[in-house]
């Protein structure tokens, strides 16, 4: 049997992953998405916790092949509970896609970890108007993109009906690859970048990954703290950024890594 408080804490995990969903799951992949939050248990043991789960009206049951899907009061309580559980979630998930990352960019296959965004069908064109100068100044990881339709699926995350998914490639990418390399890599701050005549001048802003419960990037752009179209337009202004630290006598490996991501149009530095 599961104590109160290990119940409450998978109950959580579970709500996050079907958070991220954006759709109804069903046992089975909750249990293998588990695994990467080091969490083993059972399609049975799953099903017992949304049951406790339905019970608190946390989840929905949808049907039989379909799973469950997360309800307005599973939402209000993953932003809410368990505070002390979020303190570091930022940082193990970009562990966790740095991990699952096997592209070789030398042979020029392999997985990538992504960005996804929702758009308004009616809005997607205009949006893609937006993004395209940033593109063309070279602001993003990569021009490779992915979209997919609502109902659709970009790697597994659901694109919600109403809605069109838009993938970018993550700079987590540049992490995974030096993982693969075998250089350790610790990421330790999300921040505000100020840029001067389009090259970076400084930091200006720094959260601690894992010190935080919020994601650094969506505090900072919930609180309007950047200016990337003052960056596109005139070369001033502030955008998101990552700091991690890296042995200097890996120097020559990371140079070497970021060489091949550049050969295959890619700039996560």
């Amino acid at each position: 049997m599961f104590t109160y408080d290990e119940m409450e804490r998978k109950s959580i995990l579970i709500l996050r992953i079907l958070n991220q969903a954006q759709g109804s799951v069903g046992a089975r992949i909750i249990a293998r998405r588990l695994k990467d939050y080091g969490v083993s248990l059972s399609e049975r043991a799953v099903r017992y916790h949304l049951q406790f789960m339905d019970q608190k009206e946390l989840t929905r049951f949808v049907g039989r092949r379909d799973g469950r899907t997360i309800t307005a009061k599973g939402i209000e309580e993953l932003r809410n509970a368990r505070v002390h559980d979020k303190v570091g979630y930022c940082i193990s998930r970009m562990e966790i896609l740095a991990y699952k990352t096997t592209f070789d960019a030398r042979a020029g296959r392999g997985m990538v970890p992504i960005n996804v965004s929702f758009f308004p069908k009616d809005a997607f064109r205009d949006a893609l108007k937006g993004m395209k100068t940033a593109f063309d100044k070279g602001m993003c990881v990569s021009e490779l993109v992915a979209v997919a339709p609502e109902g659709g699926f970009l790697g597994d995350i659901h694109v919600p009906d109403g809605s069109i998914g838009f993938a970018t490639v993550c700079s987590i990418v540049l992490t995974g690859m030096l993982l693969k390399r075998g250089i350790p890599v610790e990421s330790k701050f999300g921040g505000i970048l100020q840029m001067s005549e389009r090259k970076p001048m400084r930091f200006v802003e720094l959260i601690h990954y894992s010190g935080t419960s919020l994601d650094p990037s969506e505090a900072f752009i919930s609180a309007k703290m950047t200016a990337v179209r003052g960056v596109l337009q005139h070369g001033e202004g502030k955008i998101l950024a990552n700091l991690s630290e890296i042995a200097g006598v890996c120097r020559d490996g990371v140079e070497e890594v970021i060489r091949d991501l550049k050969d295959v149009d890619m700039t996560p530095v």
